[in-house]
C-alpha cells in the first residue's frame, strides 16, 4: 500500500521544463560522454588523414609580363625623350634624363632573362593609350607641358610598379622574377620623385 502511494505520488509531481522535452529514448538511453565512447575504425582513419593541401597562388605568365614591363619601359623612355626637347625646367629635365638611362637598363636586364630562361619575348608596342598620351605631350603648350608629363609620369610609374610586384610575388620564370625583384625599388624611387614634384605626394 505505501509503495502504491509512493508511486502516486511521484507520477503527480511537477516535471521540469527540460525534462518535458526529452523523450523516452533518451531517458531510457542516454548519450555516453564523447571520450568514453568507442571510436569506430572509419572514423579512426579520418581523425589521421591531414587536410587537403592549400591550392597554390596562380601563377603569372613570362610573355605577358614580359610584353608590359616592355611596353612600359618604351613609353618611360619615349615620353621622356620628348621632356628633354620640350622642357626648360632643370628638374624635369634631370628627371627625363634618369627615366631614359633606367628604362634602358631594365630593358636589357628583361632581354637578357629572357634569353636565359629560353624565352623569346614578344616585341613591345604602345597600346592606343599610351600612344595618347606622347601624343598629348607632342601637342601641348608649353606652360603646361610639365604638369602633364609628371602627372603621366605619376600613373605610369603606379601601373608599373603593381605589375614587377604582381610577378616578384607570383611569377612563373625563376630569371624574371628576379628582374621584377630589380626593378621595384628603381620604379618605386622614380614614382616617389614624380610625386614631390607634382606635388602628389600621398
Amino acid at each position: 500500500m505505501i509503495a502504491r502511494l509512493c508511486l502516486a505520488a511521484l507520477a503527480l509531481a511537477p516535471v521540469p521544463l527540460y525534462a518535458q522535452t526529452t523523450t523516452s529514448a533518451d531517458v531510457a538511453t542516454p548519450a555516453a560522454p564523447d571520450n568514453d565512447r568507442a571510436t569506430s575504425p572509419r572514423e579512426f582513419t579520418q581523425a589521421l588523414t591531414p587536410p587537403p593541401p592549400a591550392a597554390p597562388p596562380t601563377s603569372i605568365v613570362a610573355k605577358p609580363y614580359l610584353f608590359l614591363a616592355g611596353e612600359s619601359d618604351v613609353f618611360e623612355i619615349s615620353a621622356s625623350q620628348v621632356a628633354l626637347q620640350r622642357s626648360q625646367n632643370p628638374d624635369v629635365r634631370r628627371y627625363a634624363a634618369m627615366m631614359v638611362a633606367h628604362h634602358t637598363l631594365t630593358t636589357n636586364q628583361a632581354l637578357a632573362a629572357a634569353k636565359a630562361a629560353g624565352i623569346v619575348p614578344p616585341p613591345p608596342v604602345l597600346q592606343p593609350d599610351k600612344r595618347d598620351m606622347i601624343t598629348r605631350l607632342l601637342a601641348i603648350d608649353a606652360p603646361g607641358f610639365d604638369r602633364e608629363f609628371l602627372t603621366q609620369q605619376v600613373s605610369a610609374h603606379e601601373a608599373a610598379l603593381s605589375l614587377h610586384q604582381s610577378y616578384a610575388a607570383g611569377g612563373d620564370t625563376a630569371q624574371l622574377v628576379t628582374v621584377a625583384q630589380g626593378a621595384i625599388p628603381i620604379v618605386t624611387r622614380h614614382l616617389e620623385e614624380a610625386r614631390r614634384m607634382s606635388g602628389t605626394q600621398p
